[in-house]
Parts: structure tokens; C-alpha cells; sequence
């Protein structure tokens, strides 16, 4: 039984020419970036290449990108690194950002005040006008429903009140086009295995200009801003996987959104309104389908499906049943939401993949119902 992959925004394979590219960062070129050796050299050079390779992707200078162990750490490092601070967020953000929120609050040095968003999960350009903070934090694209937020839009009215504004665009790069000069960003965040590099290593865009304390305090690698050795190999793991993308995103985000679209149709044609959407039918990620099976948990029917790999949005605690906080951040009724599950999918899905994946999931729903 072949596994049919669909949870490309829980973790992407790496692609092979971004393990060819990282390789001899593992066996020939393994000297020390801060080091003046012929071997430490060569590793500065691959670290130096890849971070163009990173701001290339998003229309930034080099000097603006930091190497980080993913996105959680570039998240915790924006929120945490302002000092004290008032800041906006949303409902629906990565735990990485609420909880560093939470933080916040917890040690006394910050307040959080964290905006609602519509029924589609997206945060109307009019809640920040005027808005009274240093930091707004609003993510591009919602790794559960596929959101995608107007950023350019919210980042000028934050811009326009005074506030510094960072995204988590972890979900975007490889899908779709992501510009932090057009969007007005101060600060993005990048994650290396959500855009088939290898996980543990990530990126966070800083403004030139824009302060922002050390994360991590040490020996002063990256430029003072996050000390610790660089992990090269991985660097350069995410240079390659972002010069892909920038060669690849449009056409693999019109090829998944036609597959997405063909998945969604078979379903829809199946099971009728015994299936539900979440998220908005326009403004969402290329790649991604949450939906909610009326009458069953998404648990439930996912044991149903064991070559099947997807995810949930709610969890089973205790035989209670508890939406995620995207879902119930949307509004969407319990009752309702207990039977979702997310098709994400990714550069290696089939259509003949998607067309199996629709009739397992049919067949394993009329047997549950």
C-alpha cells in the first residue's frame, strides 16, 4: 500500500538537489565560518552565497537576513526581542507567536492585545487604524485553513501609526510570490521545512535600520544578532530550496491549486453539503483544503484511511473533542468543526494521488455514516 502524502504544510521532503547542494557542506567544507582556515572560508562562502540566495527569494538585501533554527526561534526572537512592548497580534497565529505573547504578559514587560478575525480567518486593514503598539504581528498565510492576509495593506496602517510590522510567511515561500518591499514588512519569518530544505533551520528578514536585541548571546555569529556557530550545511540547504522556489513557485502553485480545486470538487460532488470548507475560497494558500465531515471526527476518519497521511484541526483529550484555536477562531461550531481534517498538498502530489485520496476518504465516510 503506497502512502498518499497530503500534509506538505506539516513538513515538505527535502528536495534532492537541495541534499546535493548541502552535501559537501557535510563532507569536504566543514571548517568553521568565523574562522580564517582555507576550510573556514570555504564554509563562509556557502553561509554568504545561501543568504543571498534566502533574500533573493524575497526582495531583501543579504545583510538583512539571520540564519535561525526555524521558525519558531524567528518568531520567539520578534516578539521577545523589543524589549518592552506593546503589541497586536490576531487569534489565529502560530503558537510560536501567541505563546511568546503569553510570555510577555507572564514576566510583566509587555501587553498583547490580540484581534479577532472574520469567518474566513482574515483580519480586516480598518482593525489597525490608529492602532497604539510598537510590534503588529500578523501572519501571511494560516498554516491550518490556508488564509492568505492583505499584508501589504495591514503593514502600511500599522507603518502608519508608528508600529514595526512582522509576518510569518513560514507557509508562503514556494507558493506564493513573497516580497517584503512591496509588503512593507519590517520583519518575516522562514522556515527551511515547509520549503523541502531539512528541518532545524529557518531565516528571519530584518529591516535595515530596524532594532531588534540578540536572541541568543555568545561569541556574536550573524552579525552579533544570534550567536552560535552557523550550521552551513543547513544554510546552504535553504539557499538552494529558495532559489528553487524562485524558479518554481508559479508554477507550482497553479499546478497545486488545480489539484486542491479537483480534490475539493470530487468531495463536494460525493458528499454534498455533508462536507464543509473552512477558510475563504479565494484569498487561501494554492496547496491547501481544510474541511469539516459532518457526523464523524476527523480522528475518526482518518483511521479509516491508513494510507493516507493528513492532519487534524481539532484534538481528542479525554474523549472531549477541542477545536484548534484557528477553527474556533473562525467561528466555526463545534459540532461542526469536531470532523475537520487539512489535505495540504505539495511539488511531488499526482492528480492520480488526489483522485485516489478522494475516494478513500468517501468510501471510509459513508462506512462511519
Amino acid at each position: 500500500m503506497n502512502l498518499i502524502y497530503l500534509d506538505y504544510n506539516g513538513t515538505t521532503p527535502v528536495d534532492p538537489e537541495v541534499v546535493e547542494a548541502m552535501l559537501p557542506y557535510l563532507r569536504e567544507h566543514y571548517g568553521n565560518p568565523s574562522t580564517k582556515s582555507s576550510l573556514g572560508q570555504k564554509a563562509r562562502a556557502g553561509l554568504e552565497r545561501a543568504r543571498q540566495q534566502v533574500a533573493a527569494l524575497i526582495n531583501a538585501r543579504p545583510e538583512e537576513i539571520y540564519f535561525t533554527s526555524g521558525a519558531t526561534e524567528a518568531n520567539n526572537w520578534v516578539v521577545l526581542g523589543l524589549g518592552p512592548t506593546q503589541m497586536v497580534t490576531t487569534t489565529i497565529e502560530h503558537p510560536s507567536v501567541l505563546k511568546a505573547c503569553d510570555r510577555l504578559e507572564a514576566q510583566g514587560i509587555g501587553t498583547v492585545r490580540r484581534l479577532p478575525v472574520d469567518g474566513y480567518g482574515c483580519l480586516q486593514p480598518e482593525q489597525l487604524e490608529g492602532v497604539q503598539a510598537r510590534l503588529v504581528s500578523v501572519m501571511h498565510s494560516n498554516n491550518e485553513v490556508g488564509t492568505v492576509q492583505p499584508i501589504a495593506e495591514l503593514a502600511a496602517r500599522a507603518r502608519a501609526a508608528g508600529a514595526l510590522f512582522h509576518s510569518d510567511a513560514a507557509q508562503s515561500l514556494g507558493k506564493l510570490e513573497v516580497d517584503v518591499q512591496a509588503w512593507g514588512v519590517d520583519f518575516l519569518t522562514m522556515a527551511g521545512h515547509k520549503l523541502y530544505a531539512p528541518k532545524g533551520i529557518g531565516a528571519l528578514y530584518v529591516r535595515s535600520g530596524v532594532p531588534i536585541d540578540p536572541y541568543i548571546l555568545g561569541a556574536g555569529q550573524e552579525r552579533g544578532q544570534r550567536s552560535g556557530t552557523e550550521n552551513v550545511a543547513l544554510a546552504v540547504a535553504l539557499g538552494a530550496a529558495c532559489e528553487l522556489a524562485g524558479q518554481r513557485w508559479r508554477q507550482d502553485g497553479s499546478r497545486m491549486a488545480q489539484l486542491r480545486d479537483h480534490l475539493q470538487l470530487r468531495l463536494q460532488a460525493e458528499l454534498g453539503d455533508r462536507v464543509v470548507v473552512n477558510g475563504p475560497p479565494q484569498d487561501r494558500l494554492p496547496n491547501t483544503l481544510s474541511v469539516n465531515f459532518l457526523g464523524t471526527t476527523g480522528a475518526a476518519l482518518l483511521q479509516q484511511c491508513p494510507q493516507l497521511a493528513a492532519s487534524t484541526g481539532p484534538a481528542c483529550h479525554d474523549g472531549v473533542v477541542r477545536l484548534s484555536h484557528v477553527l474556533a477562531g473562525l467561528g466555526v461550531d463545534p459540532e461542526v468543526g469536531k470532523g475537520a481534517v487539512r489535505l495540504s498538498l505539495g511539488r511531488l502530489t499526482t492528480l492520480q494521488e488526489t483522485e485516489i485520496a478522494a475516494s478513500t476518504l468517501i468510501a471510509a465516510y459513508q462506512r462511519l455514516n
